[in-house]
């Protein structure tokens, strides 16, 4: 019923930038947090941002004043700009969405996650 799409990663040199959109699709009427998380082998899945439909932020320490993330909420889209990007930032980063949307009959409300993108840091 609802879809996370997400765009942007790839291959970068320390010290360089990405930035990843991730759009929701499907018969949404209200997307209430948005976030960005990562997981890098061997490691568990961890926080990187959020925020919140007022635009309300949070950030990983290990994060910020590197990255920074937006949303449109008009198309329904998260974004995350990855600025001074180090080789300890490589892993698979996913969004993430707590969406509220109609099934075609009752509204409901689902946490949806994005397939993953990878990032590698790396000269």
């Amino acid at each position: 019923q609802v879809q996370l799409v997400e765009s942007g990663g790839g291959l970068v040199q320390p010290g360089g930038s990405l930035r990843l959109s991730c759009a929701a699709s499907g018969s949404i009427f209200r997307i209430n947090d948005m976030g960005w998380y990562r997981q890098a082998p061997g490691k568990q899945r961890e926080l990187v941002a959020t925020i919140t439909s007022g635009g309300r932020i949070n950030y990983a320490d290990s994060v910020k004043g590197r990255f920074t993330i937006s949303r449109d909420n008009a198309k329904n889209t998260v974004y995350l700009q990855m600025d001074s990007l180090k080789p300890e930032d490589t892993a698979v980063y996913y969004c993430n969405a707590d969406i509220n949307y109609w099934d075609g009959s009752y509204p409901r409300r689902y946490i949806a996650w994005g397939q993953g993108t990878q990032v590698t840091v790396s000269s």
